[in-house]
């Protein structure tokens, strides 16, 4: 009798179990309403993220507590969400007509509102991703919550270490702290935490801001009290989802509106039977690939563009990027600030209008019928196909058909083989946790980028659920497995669905519609030190960012 082999799960595919798990657990606890995080009804979510062990969450499996994984999650979260009780998802329900002052986090755009000592509210205008991202990141500040809980809880009757005695005076205190007494409770602080002094030295102030530069006792002790209070009075952190945010969420509501808006401002211009080209990239690339060079030119004599590009990108140079948005005001740019709740900017670029002299690109071939380019900022997620899938529709009021003859993608993304600031070409997408995938023609090349001192990738890439979900073992399945993928991002797959099917089955945009996508990479999540918690690019990025956006522009154009 043949003897059965004992079959044992690999790390990879336990972790692909696991972010199915959560992608499942995720979407039955939004249809439920409400669930408790640190309850019952969280143990599934918590168990699966605890087995994926992503990699931006470092040591969330260890007893320590994870330091960068903190930051970079309270970065993208809104300040004081810490103390708060009740955490409510809800849709655009109006708040902003309200006394409540907006929040919005550092490094995400999302309007929340605090409503009492013990409620939090976060507005949900950008789709399910939105969820999945708030979500895990709330699970793992929680986790970590329940860490310090149990270094400093002594017993049931809730008597607490002198540690956490010490850190409560010090956060007791409304004036900023003198170095010794900052110290002092840093010392304390780092034995809570079971961190070394200096750890927690060299992140304290990345936490804090002019308002609050202690904020960073603020977080322990508030994730440290509410963790405390959850095991000794039962008093459990819930998470709700409004009711509308429940019936709204997959019916393209934001996107519509903001699609719209965009086809009457085209139609009130003349430019809604030109030939379109939609790029999403941010909101500086373009217009300063097009005008910077010609604004400031005698500003900076005898500088690379590259230079001023980099120049633009640093935090004091408002002045002069005033001035370039100035001068591309007058010269066919129309900028629309978003209202429709997607968080998503656009400018629109009448090429008739730009004297192509005074441009980086004075051999600019536009023919007759002069090109008009649609710049969107970037969608988060599935809000990806919501957007681009309501923009390429006909124009309702009088059902007219976009002429777009091209949409161009740049964006950031994770590597999987080479550094921060390198460039990856797709030749496909794949979608994590299913077997749908997107093979296209890209109009972009590796070759086009040779000789510019900046190492290119060209291969598929995998559209992943959540940076925050992604652990070494898949992405290394992903990464040396026959798929060969180069890097992982967040939009890529959404963005090529919608074309294909307004393309290929719609017919609402021409079917020879042609598509570019290029990245550059924010982080490689299989090198230690080097995943998205490890800090933001700097000055890196602005070189692959304008290479990018100005190889896109070259072809619009028909330059070279």
């Amino acid at each position: 009798m043949k003897e059965i082999k004992n079959i044992s799960r690999s790390r990879a595919q336990e972790s692909s179990a696991a972010i199915e798990k959560m992608y499942i657990t995720m979407r039955h606890l939004f249809n439920r309403g409400f669930y408790k995080p640190m309850g019952v009804s969280g143990d599934t979510l918590r168990e699966a993220l605890l087995t994926l062990r992503p990699e931006i969450y470092g040591n969330i499996a260890e007893e320590k507590v994870e330091l960068n994984g903190l930051l970079y999650v309270i970065e993208r979260l809104p300040i004081g969400i810490e103390e708060c009780r009740f955490i409510n998802l809800t849709s655009d329900e109006g708040y902003s007509k309200s006394h409540f002052q907006a929040i919005v986090p550092p490094k995400r755009k999302r309007n929340c509102y605090r409503i009492d000592e013990e409620q939090m509210n976060v507005e949900i205008t950008r789709g399910r991703s939105d969820i999945y991202d708030i979500l895990t990141h709330l699970t793992f500040i929680f986790i970590e919550s329940h860490k310090i809980r149990n270094r400093v809880l002594l017993d049931d009757a809730g008597e607490v270490s002198r540690d956490w005695q010490k850190l409560e005076l010090a956060v007791s205190q409304k004036k900023k702290l003198s170095q010794i007494e900052k110290e002092k409770a840093v010392s304390h602080a780092a034995n809570i935490l079971g961190r070394t002094f200096i750890e927690v030295l060299n992140i304290y102030d990345a936490f804090g801001s002019e308002v609050s530069p202690d904020r960073f006792l603020d977080v322990i002790y508030w994730l440290g009290k509410l963790a405390i209070e959850e095991v000794i009075d039962d008093n459990k952190r819930t998470i709700t989802f409004s009711p509308i945010l429940r019936e709204r969420l997959g019916h393209h509501i934001h996107g519509e509106i903001w699609a719209t808006n965009i086809k009457e401002v085209l139609k009130k211009n003349k430019l809604l039977d030109r030939p379109i080209h939609v790029i999403s990239a941010n909101m500086h690339s373009v217009m300063n690939s097009i005008f910077a060079t010609t604004v400031l030119k005698t500003k900076f004599k005898d500088k690379s563009d590259f230079f001023i590009y980099e120049e633009l990108s640093k935090s004091g140079a408002n002045e002069d990027r005033d001035k370039v948005e100035e001068f591309a005001k007058l010269h066919g740019m129309i900028s629309i600030p978003d209202n429709s709740g997607t968080n998503i900017d656009v400018q629109i670029f009448d090429t008739a209008k730009i004297d192509w002299t005074k441009s980086s690109f004075p051999q600019a071939k536009t023919g007759d019928k002069k090109p008009v380019i649609i710049v969107m900022d970037y969608a988060f997620g599935e809000q990806a196909y919501e957007t681009i899938d309501e923009l390429l529709k006909p124009y309702k009021k009088d059902n007219t058909l976009l002429n777009v003859e091209s949409v161009s993608i740049m964006g950031k993304a994770g590597i999987l083989e080479g550094e921060k600031g390198d460039i990856m070409i797709p030749t496909a997408h794949i979608n994590e946790g299913t077997a749908d995938n997107y093979f296209f023609q890209n109009e972009l090349t590796a070759d086009m980028f040779k000789g510019d001192d900046i190492p290119v990738f060209e291969g598929p890439m995998v559209t992943v659920l959540g940076t925050s979900l992604q652990n070494k073992d898949l992405l290394k399945f992903f990464y040396e497995s026959t798929w060969g993928v180069i890097g992982l991002e967040m939009e890529g797959s959404y963005y090529q669905k919608a074309i294909q099917s307004a393309s290929k089955i719609r017919k609402s945009i021409p079917q020879d519609v042609k598509v570019r996508y290029a990245y550059y990479a924010s982080d490689n999540p299989l090198e230690t030190g080097s995943t998205l918690a490890s800090g933001g690019l700097g000055t890196t990025g602005v070189k692959p960012t304008y290479l990018i956006t100005i190889k896109i522009l070259e072809q619009i154009f028909n330059v070279k």
